[in-house]
Formats: C-alpha cells, structure tokens, sequence
C-alpha cells in the first residue's frame, strides 16, 4: 500500500470538475440566513434610539422635580416611562433638551404639570411602543423566516437542503493518487483498471452483447488498502468521482436518507459516465431486520432507495457505484446479487512480496541507509497489512530523528517493529528482585519451549525489559515464511509456548504467578477455535459450531439461545480443556528435562536484560540443544497461515 501524495487543488476545493464528463463548476450563492436580517435589525434599532437621544441631557427624576418646582422647565413631553422636555439651566439664557425616566408608581405628575407648565406638555408613544414593532416587525419576521424555508426547499424531494446529497465530486487533477502508487494486489488493481476502460470505451465490451458491470465492492481487512485503490480509480478514471461515507445518508429525520440517495443519482445521471464511491458501506446497507429490536425504518427506507437506483425500472447508464467494506457479512443479500455489486474484490493482507514491494513505496522519500533490508523487513513483519507498514516506515524515521541521526537505519526499523508489537518501552518502571526472578524465567520458558518444539516460530528476541500498559517483559517470535493452513500438532506446539512461561514457574518456584493471564487467554481462545471452528476433537466430530457469518449479529443469536446443547457446550468446554492440559504437561515435561538450560538462560537475561536469537542459540549449544538452520516446520508438513510476531506477556 502506497504512501498517498498530497492533493495538487485548493484544500476544501470541491467544485465539480470540467473534463470528459461535461460537468460545470457549480456557481457560488449568497447564503442569506435570518442571522444576517436579525443582526440588520439590531443595528437599525440601534440607530434609531441614538437618534431619538440625541443632544438631550440626562438627569434624574428628582431633579427634573425640582426644576418644575422651580418654574424653569418650558416644556414637556411625557411617554409610558420617560420625561422629555427643555429647561432654562441656571445662571444662561438658552434653553437645554433634557431627559429623564419617568417612575410608573408617580400618578400626580399630569396634575403638577397642568399647574407649573400649563398648556405646554403633552403625552406620546415612544417609537419602541409603536405598532409596527408590536404587530407588523414581529409578522414580517415570520414572513422572511418561512420565505427562508421556501427557498432552501427541494422541488424534487419535498425536504430542505438535507435531502441534498453530501458526496464531493473530486477532479481527476487533486486526488494526486494513481496506480502506479499503489504496490501490491496486482490482481485488485487489474480488476478496477478494467472498471476503468468500461467507463471509457464501453463499446469494446458491449460489441459482443455484454452489459457493463453496476457496482464494485471491495472487502478485506481494515488498512489493507481499499480506500487508496478507490482514490487511485478517482485518479486514473478521467470522469467524474463522487465520494462520500455510508452514514452520510442516514440522519434523524425520517425519508433523509432516501432522498439524498436520490439526489446522488441524479447528479451522477447529468455527469455520466461516472463513479460514485461509498467508504464503509455497512453503515448503509447492513441486513434489513437485523438486531435484537428489529430494523431501522429510517436505514432500511434510505437501502430500499439504493437498491432501486443500482437495478431496477430507474437504473442509470453509465453510472458504477464502487464502495467497501471490511464486515461483507453484516451487508443485506439483496445488495450482493448480481445486477447491483456484480463484482467482488477482495483486497487480502498482502504477501512476503508485497510486503517488500509496499516498504520500497513508503520509504521513497525517506532517507535510509545502505544497510537497510527491505526483504528482510518484510521478513520480519507477516500479518502486518499496508497501514501497519506506513507507521513502521514513519516510527522508524522518527526514532532516527530522535536519535539525531542523518539516516534512517536497520535497527531503526527493528526497534519499530518491537514498539509496533509489543509497545512503548518502559525503562523507569521499577521492579523487585523477586519480581525480576519471576520474568526472567517466565520468558526464557516462552523462549525454551519454543525452540523444543517442531511447530514453533524462531524466537528473534528475549527480553526482560517492560513495555506497554501490562507487559513486564516479552518474547518475540518471527515467523519464517508466510503460512495459510496449520495441522493440529503445530496449533498445539504454539498453545505449549503459550503456556511455556506459567510452566517454567511451576518447575523453577513450584507455584504460578498473575503473569500468565494474558497467556492463558490466548491460549484458550485458541483452543476454543480448534473445537468449535476447526473440528479438532474427535469426540465431537467434524462439526463447526462458530457463530461466524452469522448476519443476526451475536446479540440476536443470544435472544435465539445457544446454537448446541447443553450436554454438547458441556463435551465443548471439557475438548478445551483437554487440549489445555495435554499442551501444558508438554511443556512441563520439556522444561524438567532441560531445566538446567532454562536456569542458566533465565540468569544471563537477569544480567543483560535483552537476549538475541544469536546469543540464545550459543547459550542452548551448551547444554547440548542445537537450533534448526531453517524453518523449525517439518518439510512434509502443509503451508500454515501468517501469524503476526506475538509478545508474551509477562506478570503483570
């Protein structure tokens, strides 16, 4: 999986391109909201009481009292709760404006102004109690708010702009992503590179009566690259590329969904040919009637309102719909038939060289050294998928930088790659002697059985050293080869390394500790897969009794009730222990045997903290225990599956 470059338009730019597809750039509108009327108002308001107060002085009621008494005020003009009017200020001969408020509770000031000023005062309406604001602003506000809606009305919908679709259309020129940056799944890239010249000489396919696939679906597992070989389509394609997500159809008004799938349509239909990409389709389409509580109305109306778009009476020509998942189980059948998603890519973990191939695409504009192996890398990383790589690549270059290095090199990557699986390293947590006792052997028996064993993976590395929230030390394994299918001897050889560390405290100290939990988890869950997945046990036989595939969903097959028996759960959970037990007297009577091995190593990494695959096999040389030059698989046994380096947990 490539490193994406970065985009060559504007950021935010989301104009429909020009190019093949005839598509316009939309023109911009001024969005006129009832925010920018009631801010007018406000300042028109405003302007109108600084100008009715203008030039007027402002003195209190008792004073304004006074000066009645006095005889100095000319005139006066009274409002529900304010006093206006001039006085002769004392001492001048020119009249002052004068204003003040006006107490409700005072009943006799028409009286004193009857008696003081005569026939020269009067009363009014202020302005603010006028009724154009009392009755004819409050309407017109009303007016201009439903005018508001109107115009953000959809004609075609009967719903406002949210029935309008969310999907950007992306110019071929920004996405800055073509195949060429894609590295790996050679097939996935022939198969949508074929989608491609469907778009563009749909001729040369449909001669011979053929029609063009409607819909692409990419599944695999997250970060295996299926949204980067969607932006390499956007990229290669030459016509119009509408992306957007699964939820941005469903929101909590009911009908939303449909129509915004309608209006997708449309849009595509005035641009064909075109494509239009939806990331995370098992928001949208999951199985109708699926749960414990029954479907969403909501979410089943907006996936009736796909399925009618992709084949029905209203199919569009020349529209393709692309769209991934990493959960192809939750999808409703209905969308999986042939007319709608006709084809299915899948996008699997890539290979030993692929893995190679993704690193050369990642560390292309950093600066590595010489002795940086990008084979051996990829060696040392099986399981890891494209999105893993990428932060190898970019913990590596930043430990380098850290380090104050001008290069980034070999054990900047193999320090990664431990900070990647087992995580951060953590020196200054502090540990008893006792406690160090404890690990050091509790490791070197994960390491011990590991090298016994046919079935094991090499072990790289063990160390004593904290990492992560949990794990007090670790023991770190690399696969040899990439692996598909195991037998069940090397499946219970991988259980007994599980169980190596609780087994050489058990031989050394003659009781466990609390550092097994995460061991014991591990291995159990594998035993549980052996019986009821891989029909490991000869008592109950070929039979699988996973919940896998189920589309109900685990809380919906919990309502039903158990899929077996009680008298079945019962022989399930004593198959699992059985493979427990046989697995932990193995490496019990492996550790015994070699306990003076397990001793001396569990001393030395006492003292060194870490001890390296070379070192470990000198120090097993001694006591007679020679590591296998190559794959510690038999050569007669099957291709197993790739299994991603696992770090024993150590005490908690």
């Amino acid at each position: 999986m490539p490193a994406p470059l970065p985009p060559r338009g504007k950021p935010g730019d989301q104009e429909r391109p020009d190019g093949p597809s005839g598509g316009k750039k939309p023109q911009k509108r001024s969005r006129w909201t009832l925010w920018y009327f009631l801010i007018g108002l406000a300042l028109v308001l405003l302007i109108l009481w600084a100008a009715d107060h203008r030039g007027r002085e402002d003195i209190s009621y008792g004073r304004f009292r006074q000066l009645l008494a006095d005889g100095r005020v000319s005139e006066v003009v009274l409002t529900s709760n304010r006093v206006r009017g001039t006085y002769v200020p004392e001492g001048e001969t020119e009249e002052q404006e004068f204003e003040a408020t006006r107490p409700p509770e005072d009943e006799e000031l028409p009286a004193l102004l009857q008696e003081h000023v005569g026939e020269d005062w009067s009363y009014e309406t202020s302005w603010l109690e006028s009724p154009i604001l009392l009755w004819i602003l409050p309407l017109v506000v009303l007016i201009l708010i439903w005018r508001l809606v109107l115009g953000r009305m959809n004609p075609a919908g009967g719903v406002m702009d949210f029935s309008q679709s969310r999907a950007s259309a992306i110019a071929q020129q920004d996405v800055g992503v073509t195949f060429d940056d894609v590295a790996g799944i050679e097939e996935c890239k022939q198969e949508l590179q074929e989608v491609i010249e469907f778009l563009r000489t749909p001729s040369k396919f449909t001669r011979l009566g053929g029609r063009i696939p409607t819909g692409v679906l990419l599944v695999g597992p997250p970060g295996t690259g299926k949204t980067l070989l969607a932006k390499a389509v956007a990229g290669e394609a030459g016509v119009t590329f509408y992306s957007l997500s699964g939820s941005d159809f469903v929101e909590m008004f009911v009908g939303v969904g449909a129509a915004r799938v309608r209006d997708l349509f449309e849009q595509a239909e005035k641009n064909a040919p075109c494509i239009i990409f939806i990331d995370e389709l098992d928001a949208l389409g999951k199985a109708r009637g699926a749960g414990v509580m029954g479907g969403h109305d909501e979410r089943e109306q907006t996936l009736n309102a796909l399925l009618v778009r992709m084949d029905g009476f209203q199919t569009q020509k020349g529209v393709i719909l692309l769209a991934a998942t990493n959960r192809p189980e939750m999808l409703d059948p209905a969308l999986l038939r042939p007319g709608r998603f006709d084809r299915q890519v899948m996008v699997p973990p890539p290979d030993l060289k692929d893995r190679e191939a993704i690193l050369r695409v990642h560390t292309r504009e950093v600066k590595t050294a010489d002795s940086v192996d990008l084979k051996r890398l990829a060696g040392m990383t099986p399981g890891f998928v494209g999105a893993d790589l990428a932060n190898l690549v970019n913990e590596a270059t930043l430990l380098a930088a850290r380090r104050g290095k001008n290069q980034v090199h070999m054990n900047d990557f193999e320090d990664s790659i431990e900070r990647v699986v087992a995580g951060l390293e953590k020196r200054n947590r502090l540990m008893n002697d006792e406690e160090k006792n404890i690990v050091a052997h509790h490791e070197v028996g994960h390491a011990l059985v590991a090298c016994l064993v046919p079935g094991a993976d090499p072990v790289r590395k063990v160390s004593m050293i904290p990492r992560g929230a949990a794990a007090l030390g670790y023991t770190m394994q690399m696969p040899t080869e990439d692996r598909y299918v195991l037998r069940r001897n090397e499946l219970m050889d991988r259980i007994g390394v599980m169980l190596g560390g609780r087994s050489a405290e058990e031989v050394v100290f003659g009781e466990v500790s609390t550092g097994a939990q995460n061991d014991l988890q591990k291995a159990t869950e594998l035993a549980r897969e052996m019986v009821i997945e891989f029909g490991m046990c000869d008592e109950l036989g070929p039979l699988s009794y996973s919940r896998r595939g189920n589309q109900q969903g685990d809380a919906a097959e919990f309502m039903a009730g158990s899929r077996w028996s009680e008298r079945t759960a019962r022989k399930i959970d004593e198959a699992i222990r059985e493979i427990i037990e046989d697995a932990h007297t193995k490496a019990l009577e492996l550790l015994h045997e070699h306990r003076d091995a397990l001793l001396d190593v569990a001393a030395a990494l006492k003292e060194q903290e870490v001890i390296e695959q070379e070192d470990l096999a000198a120090m097993l040389a001694e006591h007679g225990i020679e590591l296998p030059k190559g794959p510690l698989r038999r050569r007669d046994e099957a291709e197993g599956e790739p299994q991603r380096q696992s770090a024993q947990e150590s005490p908690e």
